[in-house]
């Protein structure tokens, strides 16, 4: 420090000390309001001036942006829908229940508004701590979303599962959207069966029937949710798809494929982590290790003479490239770790826990 530098924090000697004492108490000290004499309609502007200011560039008066949340059972066809608004796949999807367990921002940019999509995992009653945190995950976004789209399959006769989502949907404030999905595997009477059930779980502002494979409905339901949305900044910059890290991608894409190509006793007891990402001029190598809770499992995947690993790493590597656009060259590592499901620290580690 230079001789001509005082320091920020100065040691008051007793004279000061004593002048300090001699102050009027704080009780007594007249505060100063920054807003005193403002009229609401002045703090409201400011309040709207403040918000617009955390969106990412000029938008035209009337602008709408917003959340919406997809909820409902386990493979009810979230990411699916997910995938369809999007317009390419991001969020990865299996016949397996339970294949989502990290939230997944997508974002959806039209004239006029922005869409800020929500995948969560199924709402399900949950039998170990991984359940917990996946309902968690998913019960957490009602709190903060404008719209709940709650997602009903066209082709399963609607129970108790539905009735345990509904419940926990129905006290959300914010406008909620009924969305049958899966309208192509059911014929009509079906489709208006499942709508009837579904309206005496609670109520809806507004409801539609979908196809994601199909694309049937998906730009109407995505105009239908838009339509609920408040005026306000865009949220995310436009070139901007995912919130989802590189290596939060590489790690889903694996996993299911090891989902769709392991049987029933693989699924739920898989986790897997990118350990490392490097670009080259040529090929991006990744190395990723699969988790399993048992011996057993592990030689499933790995399959006899490495065959099943083989095809694993091939059927992520394909997802991988149209992803980053560029060469993959993958590693792939399998390894144990018991009682993983249950244990908070592992499951944080995977990045399935809900957020704090």
């Amino acid at each position: 420090m230079s001789d001509n530098m005082q320091p920020t924090d100065e040691v008051l000697d007793d004279e000061v000390l004593d002048e300090v004492e001699d102050t009027d108490s704080l009780d007594e000290v007249e505060e100063f309001d920054p807003f005193e004499g403002m009229s609401d309609e002045e703090l409201d502007a400011l309040c709207d001036e403040d918000e617009t200011s955390l969106g990412f560039g000029d938008v035209e008066p009337g602008f709408r942006s917003g959340f919406v949340a997809l909820v409902g059972r386990p493979n009810a066809g979230k990411s699916t829908l997910l995938n369809a608004c999007y317009g390419k796949k991001v969020a990865i999807t299996s016949p397996v229940a339970q294949t989502t367990r990290r939230r997944m921002r997508a974002v959806v940019n039209r004239p006029g508004y922005q869409l800020v999509f929500v995948d969560t995992p199924g709402i399900h009653k949950p039998k170990d701590g991984l359940g917990s945190e996946l309902n968690k995950s998913a019960l957490f976004e009602l709190n903060d979303v404008d719209v709940v789209a709650v997602l009903i399959d066209a082709t399963k006769p609607i129970g108790r599962g539905d009735a345990w989502v509904a419940e926990r949907v129905r006290c959300a404030r914010c406008k909620k959207v009924l969305v049958l999905t899966k309208a192509d595997e059911a014929d009509p009477a079906q489709v208006m069966e499942q709508l009837k059930a579904a309206h005496e779980l609670m109520e809806y502002d507004d409801e539609i029937v979908t196809s994601s494979v199909k694309n049937f409905n998906v730009d109407a339901f995505i105009e239908t949710v838009a339509h609920f949305l408040p005026e306000g900044p865009r949220w995310f910059p436009e070139d901007m798809g995912t919130d989802a890290s590189d290596e939060t991608l590489v790690a889903e894409f694996v996993r299911e494929k090891v989902l769709r190509r392991t049987r029933d006793e693989i699924p739920h007891s898989v986790g897997v982590i990118c350990d490392a990402l490097e670009q080259t001029k040529k090929v991006l190598r990744v190395h990723a290790t699969i988790y399993v809770e048992r011996e057993g499992q592990k030689g499933i995947i790995i399959g006899k003479g490495g065959e099943m690993i083989k095809h694993i790493g091939i059927d992520a590597r394909r997802d991988l490239e149209r992803i980053f656009g560029t060469q993959v060259f993958l590693e792939l590592d399998v390894k144990v770790k018991a009682g993983w499901r249950d244990d908070e620290v592992q499951i944080r580690r995977f990045g399935y826990n809900a957020e704090d």
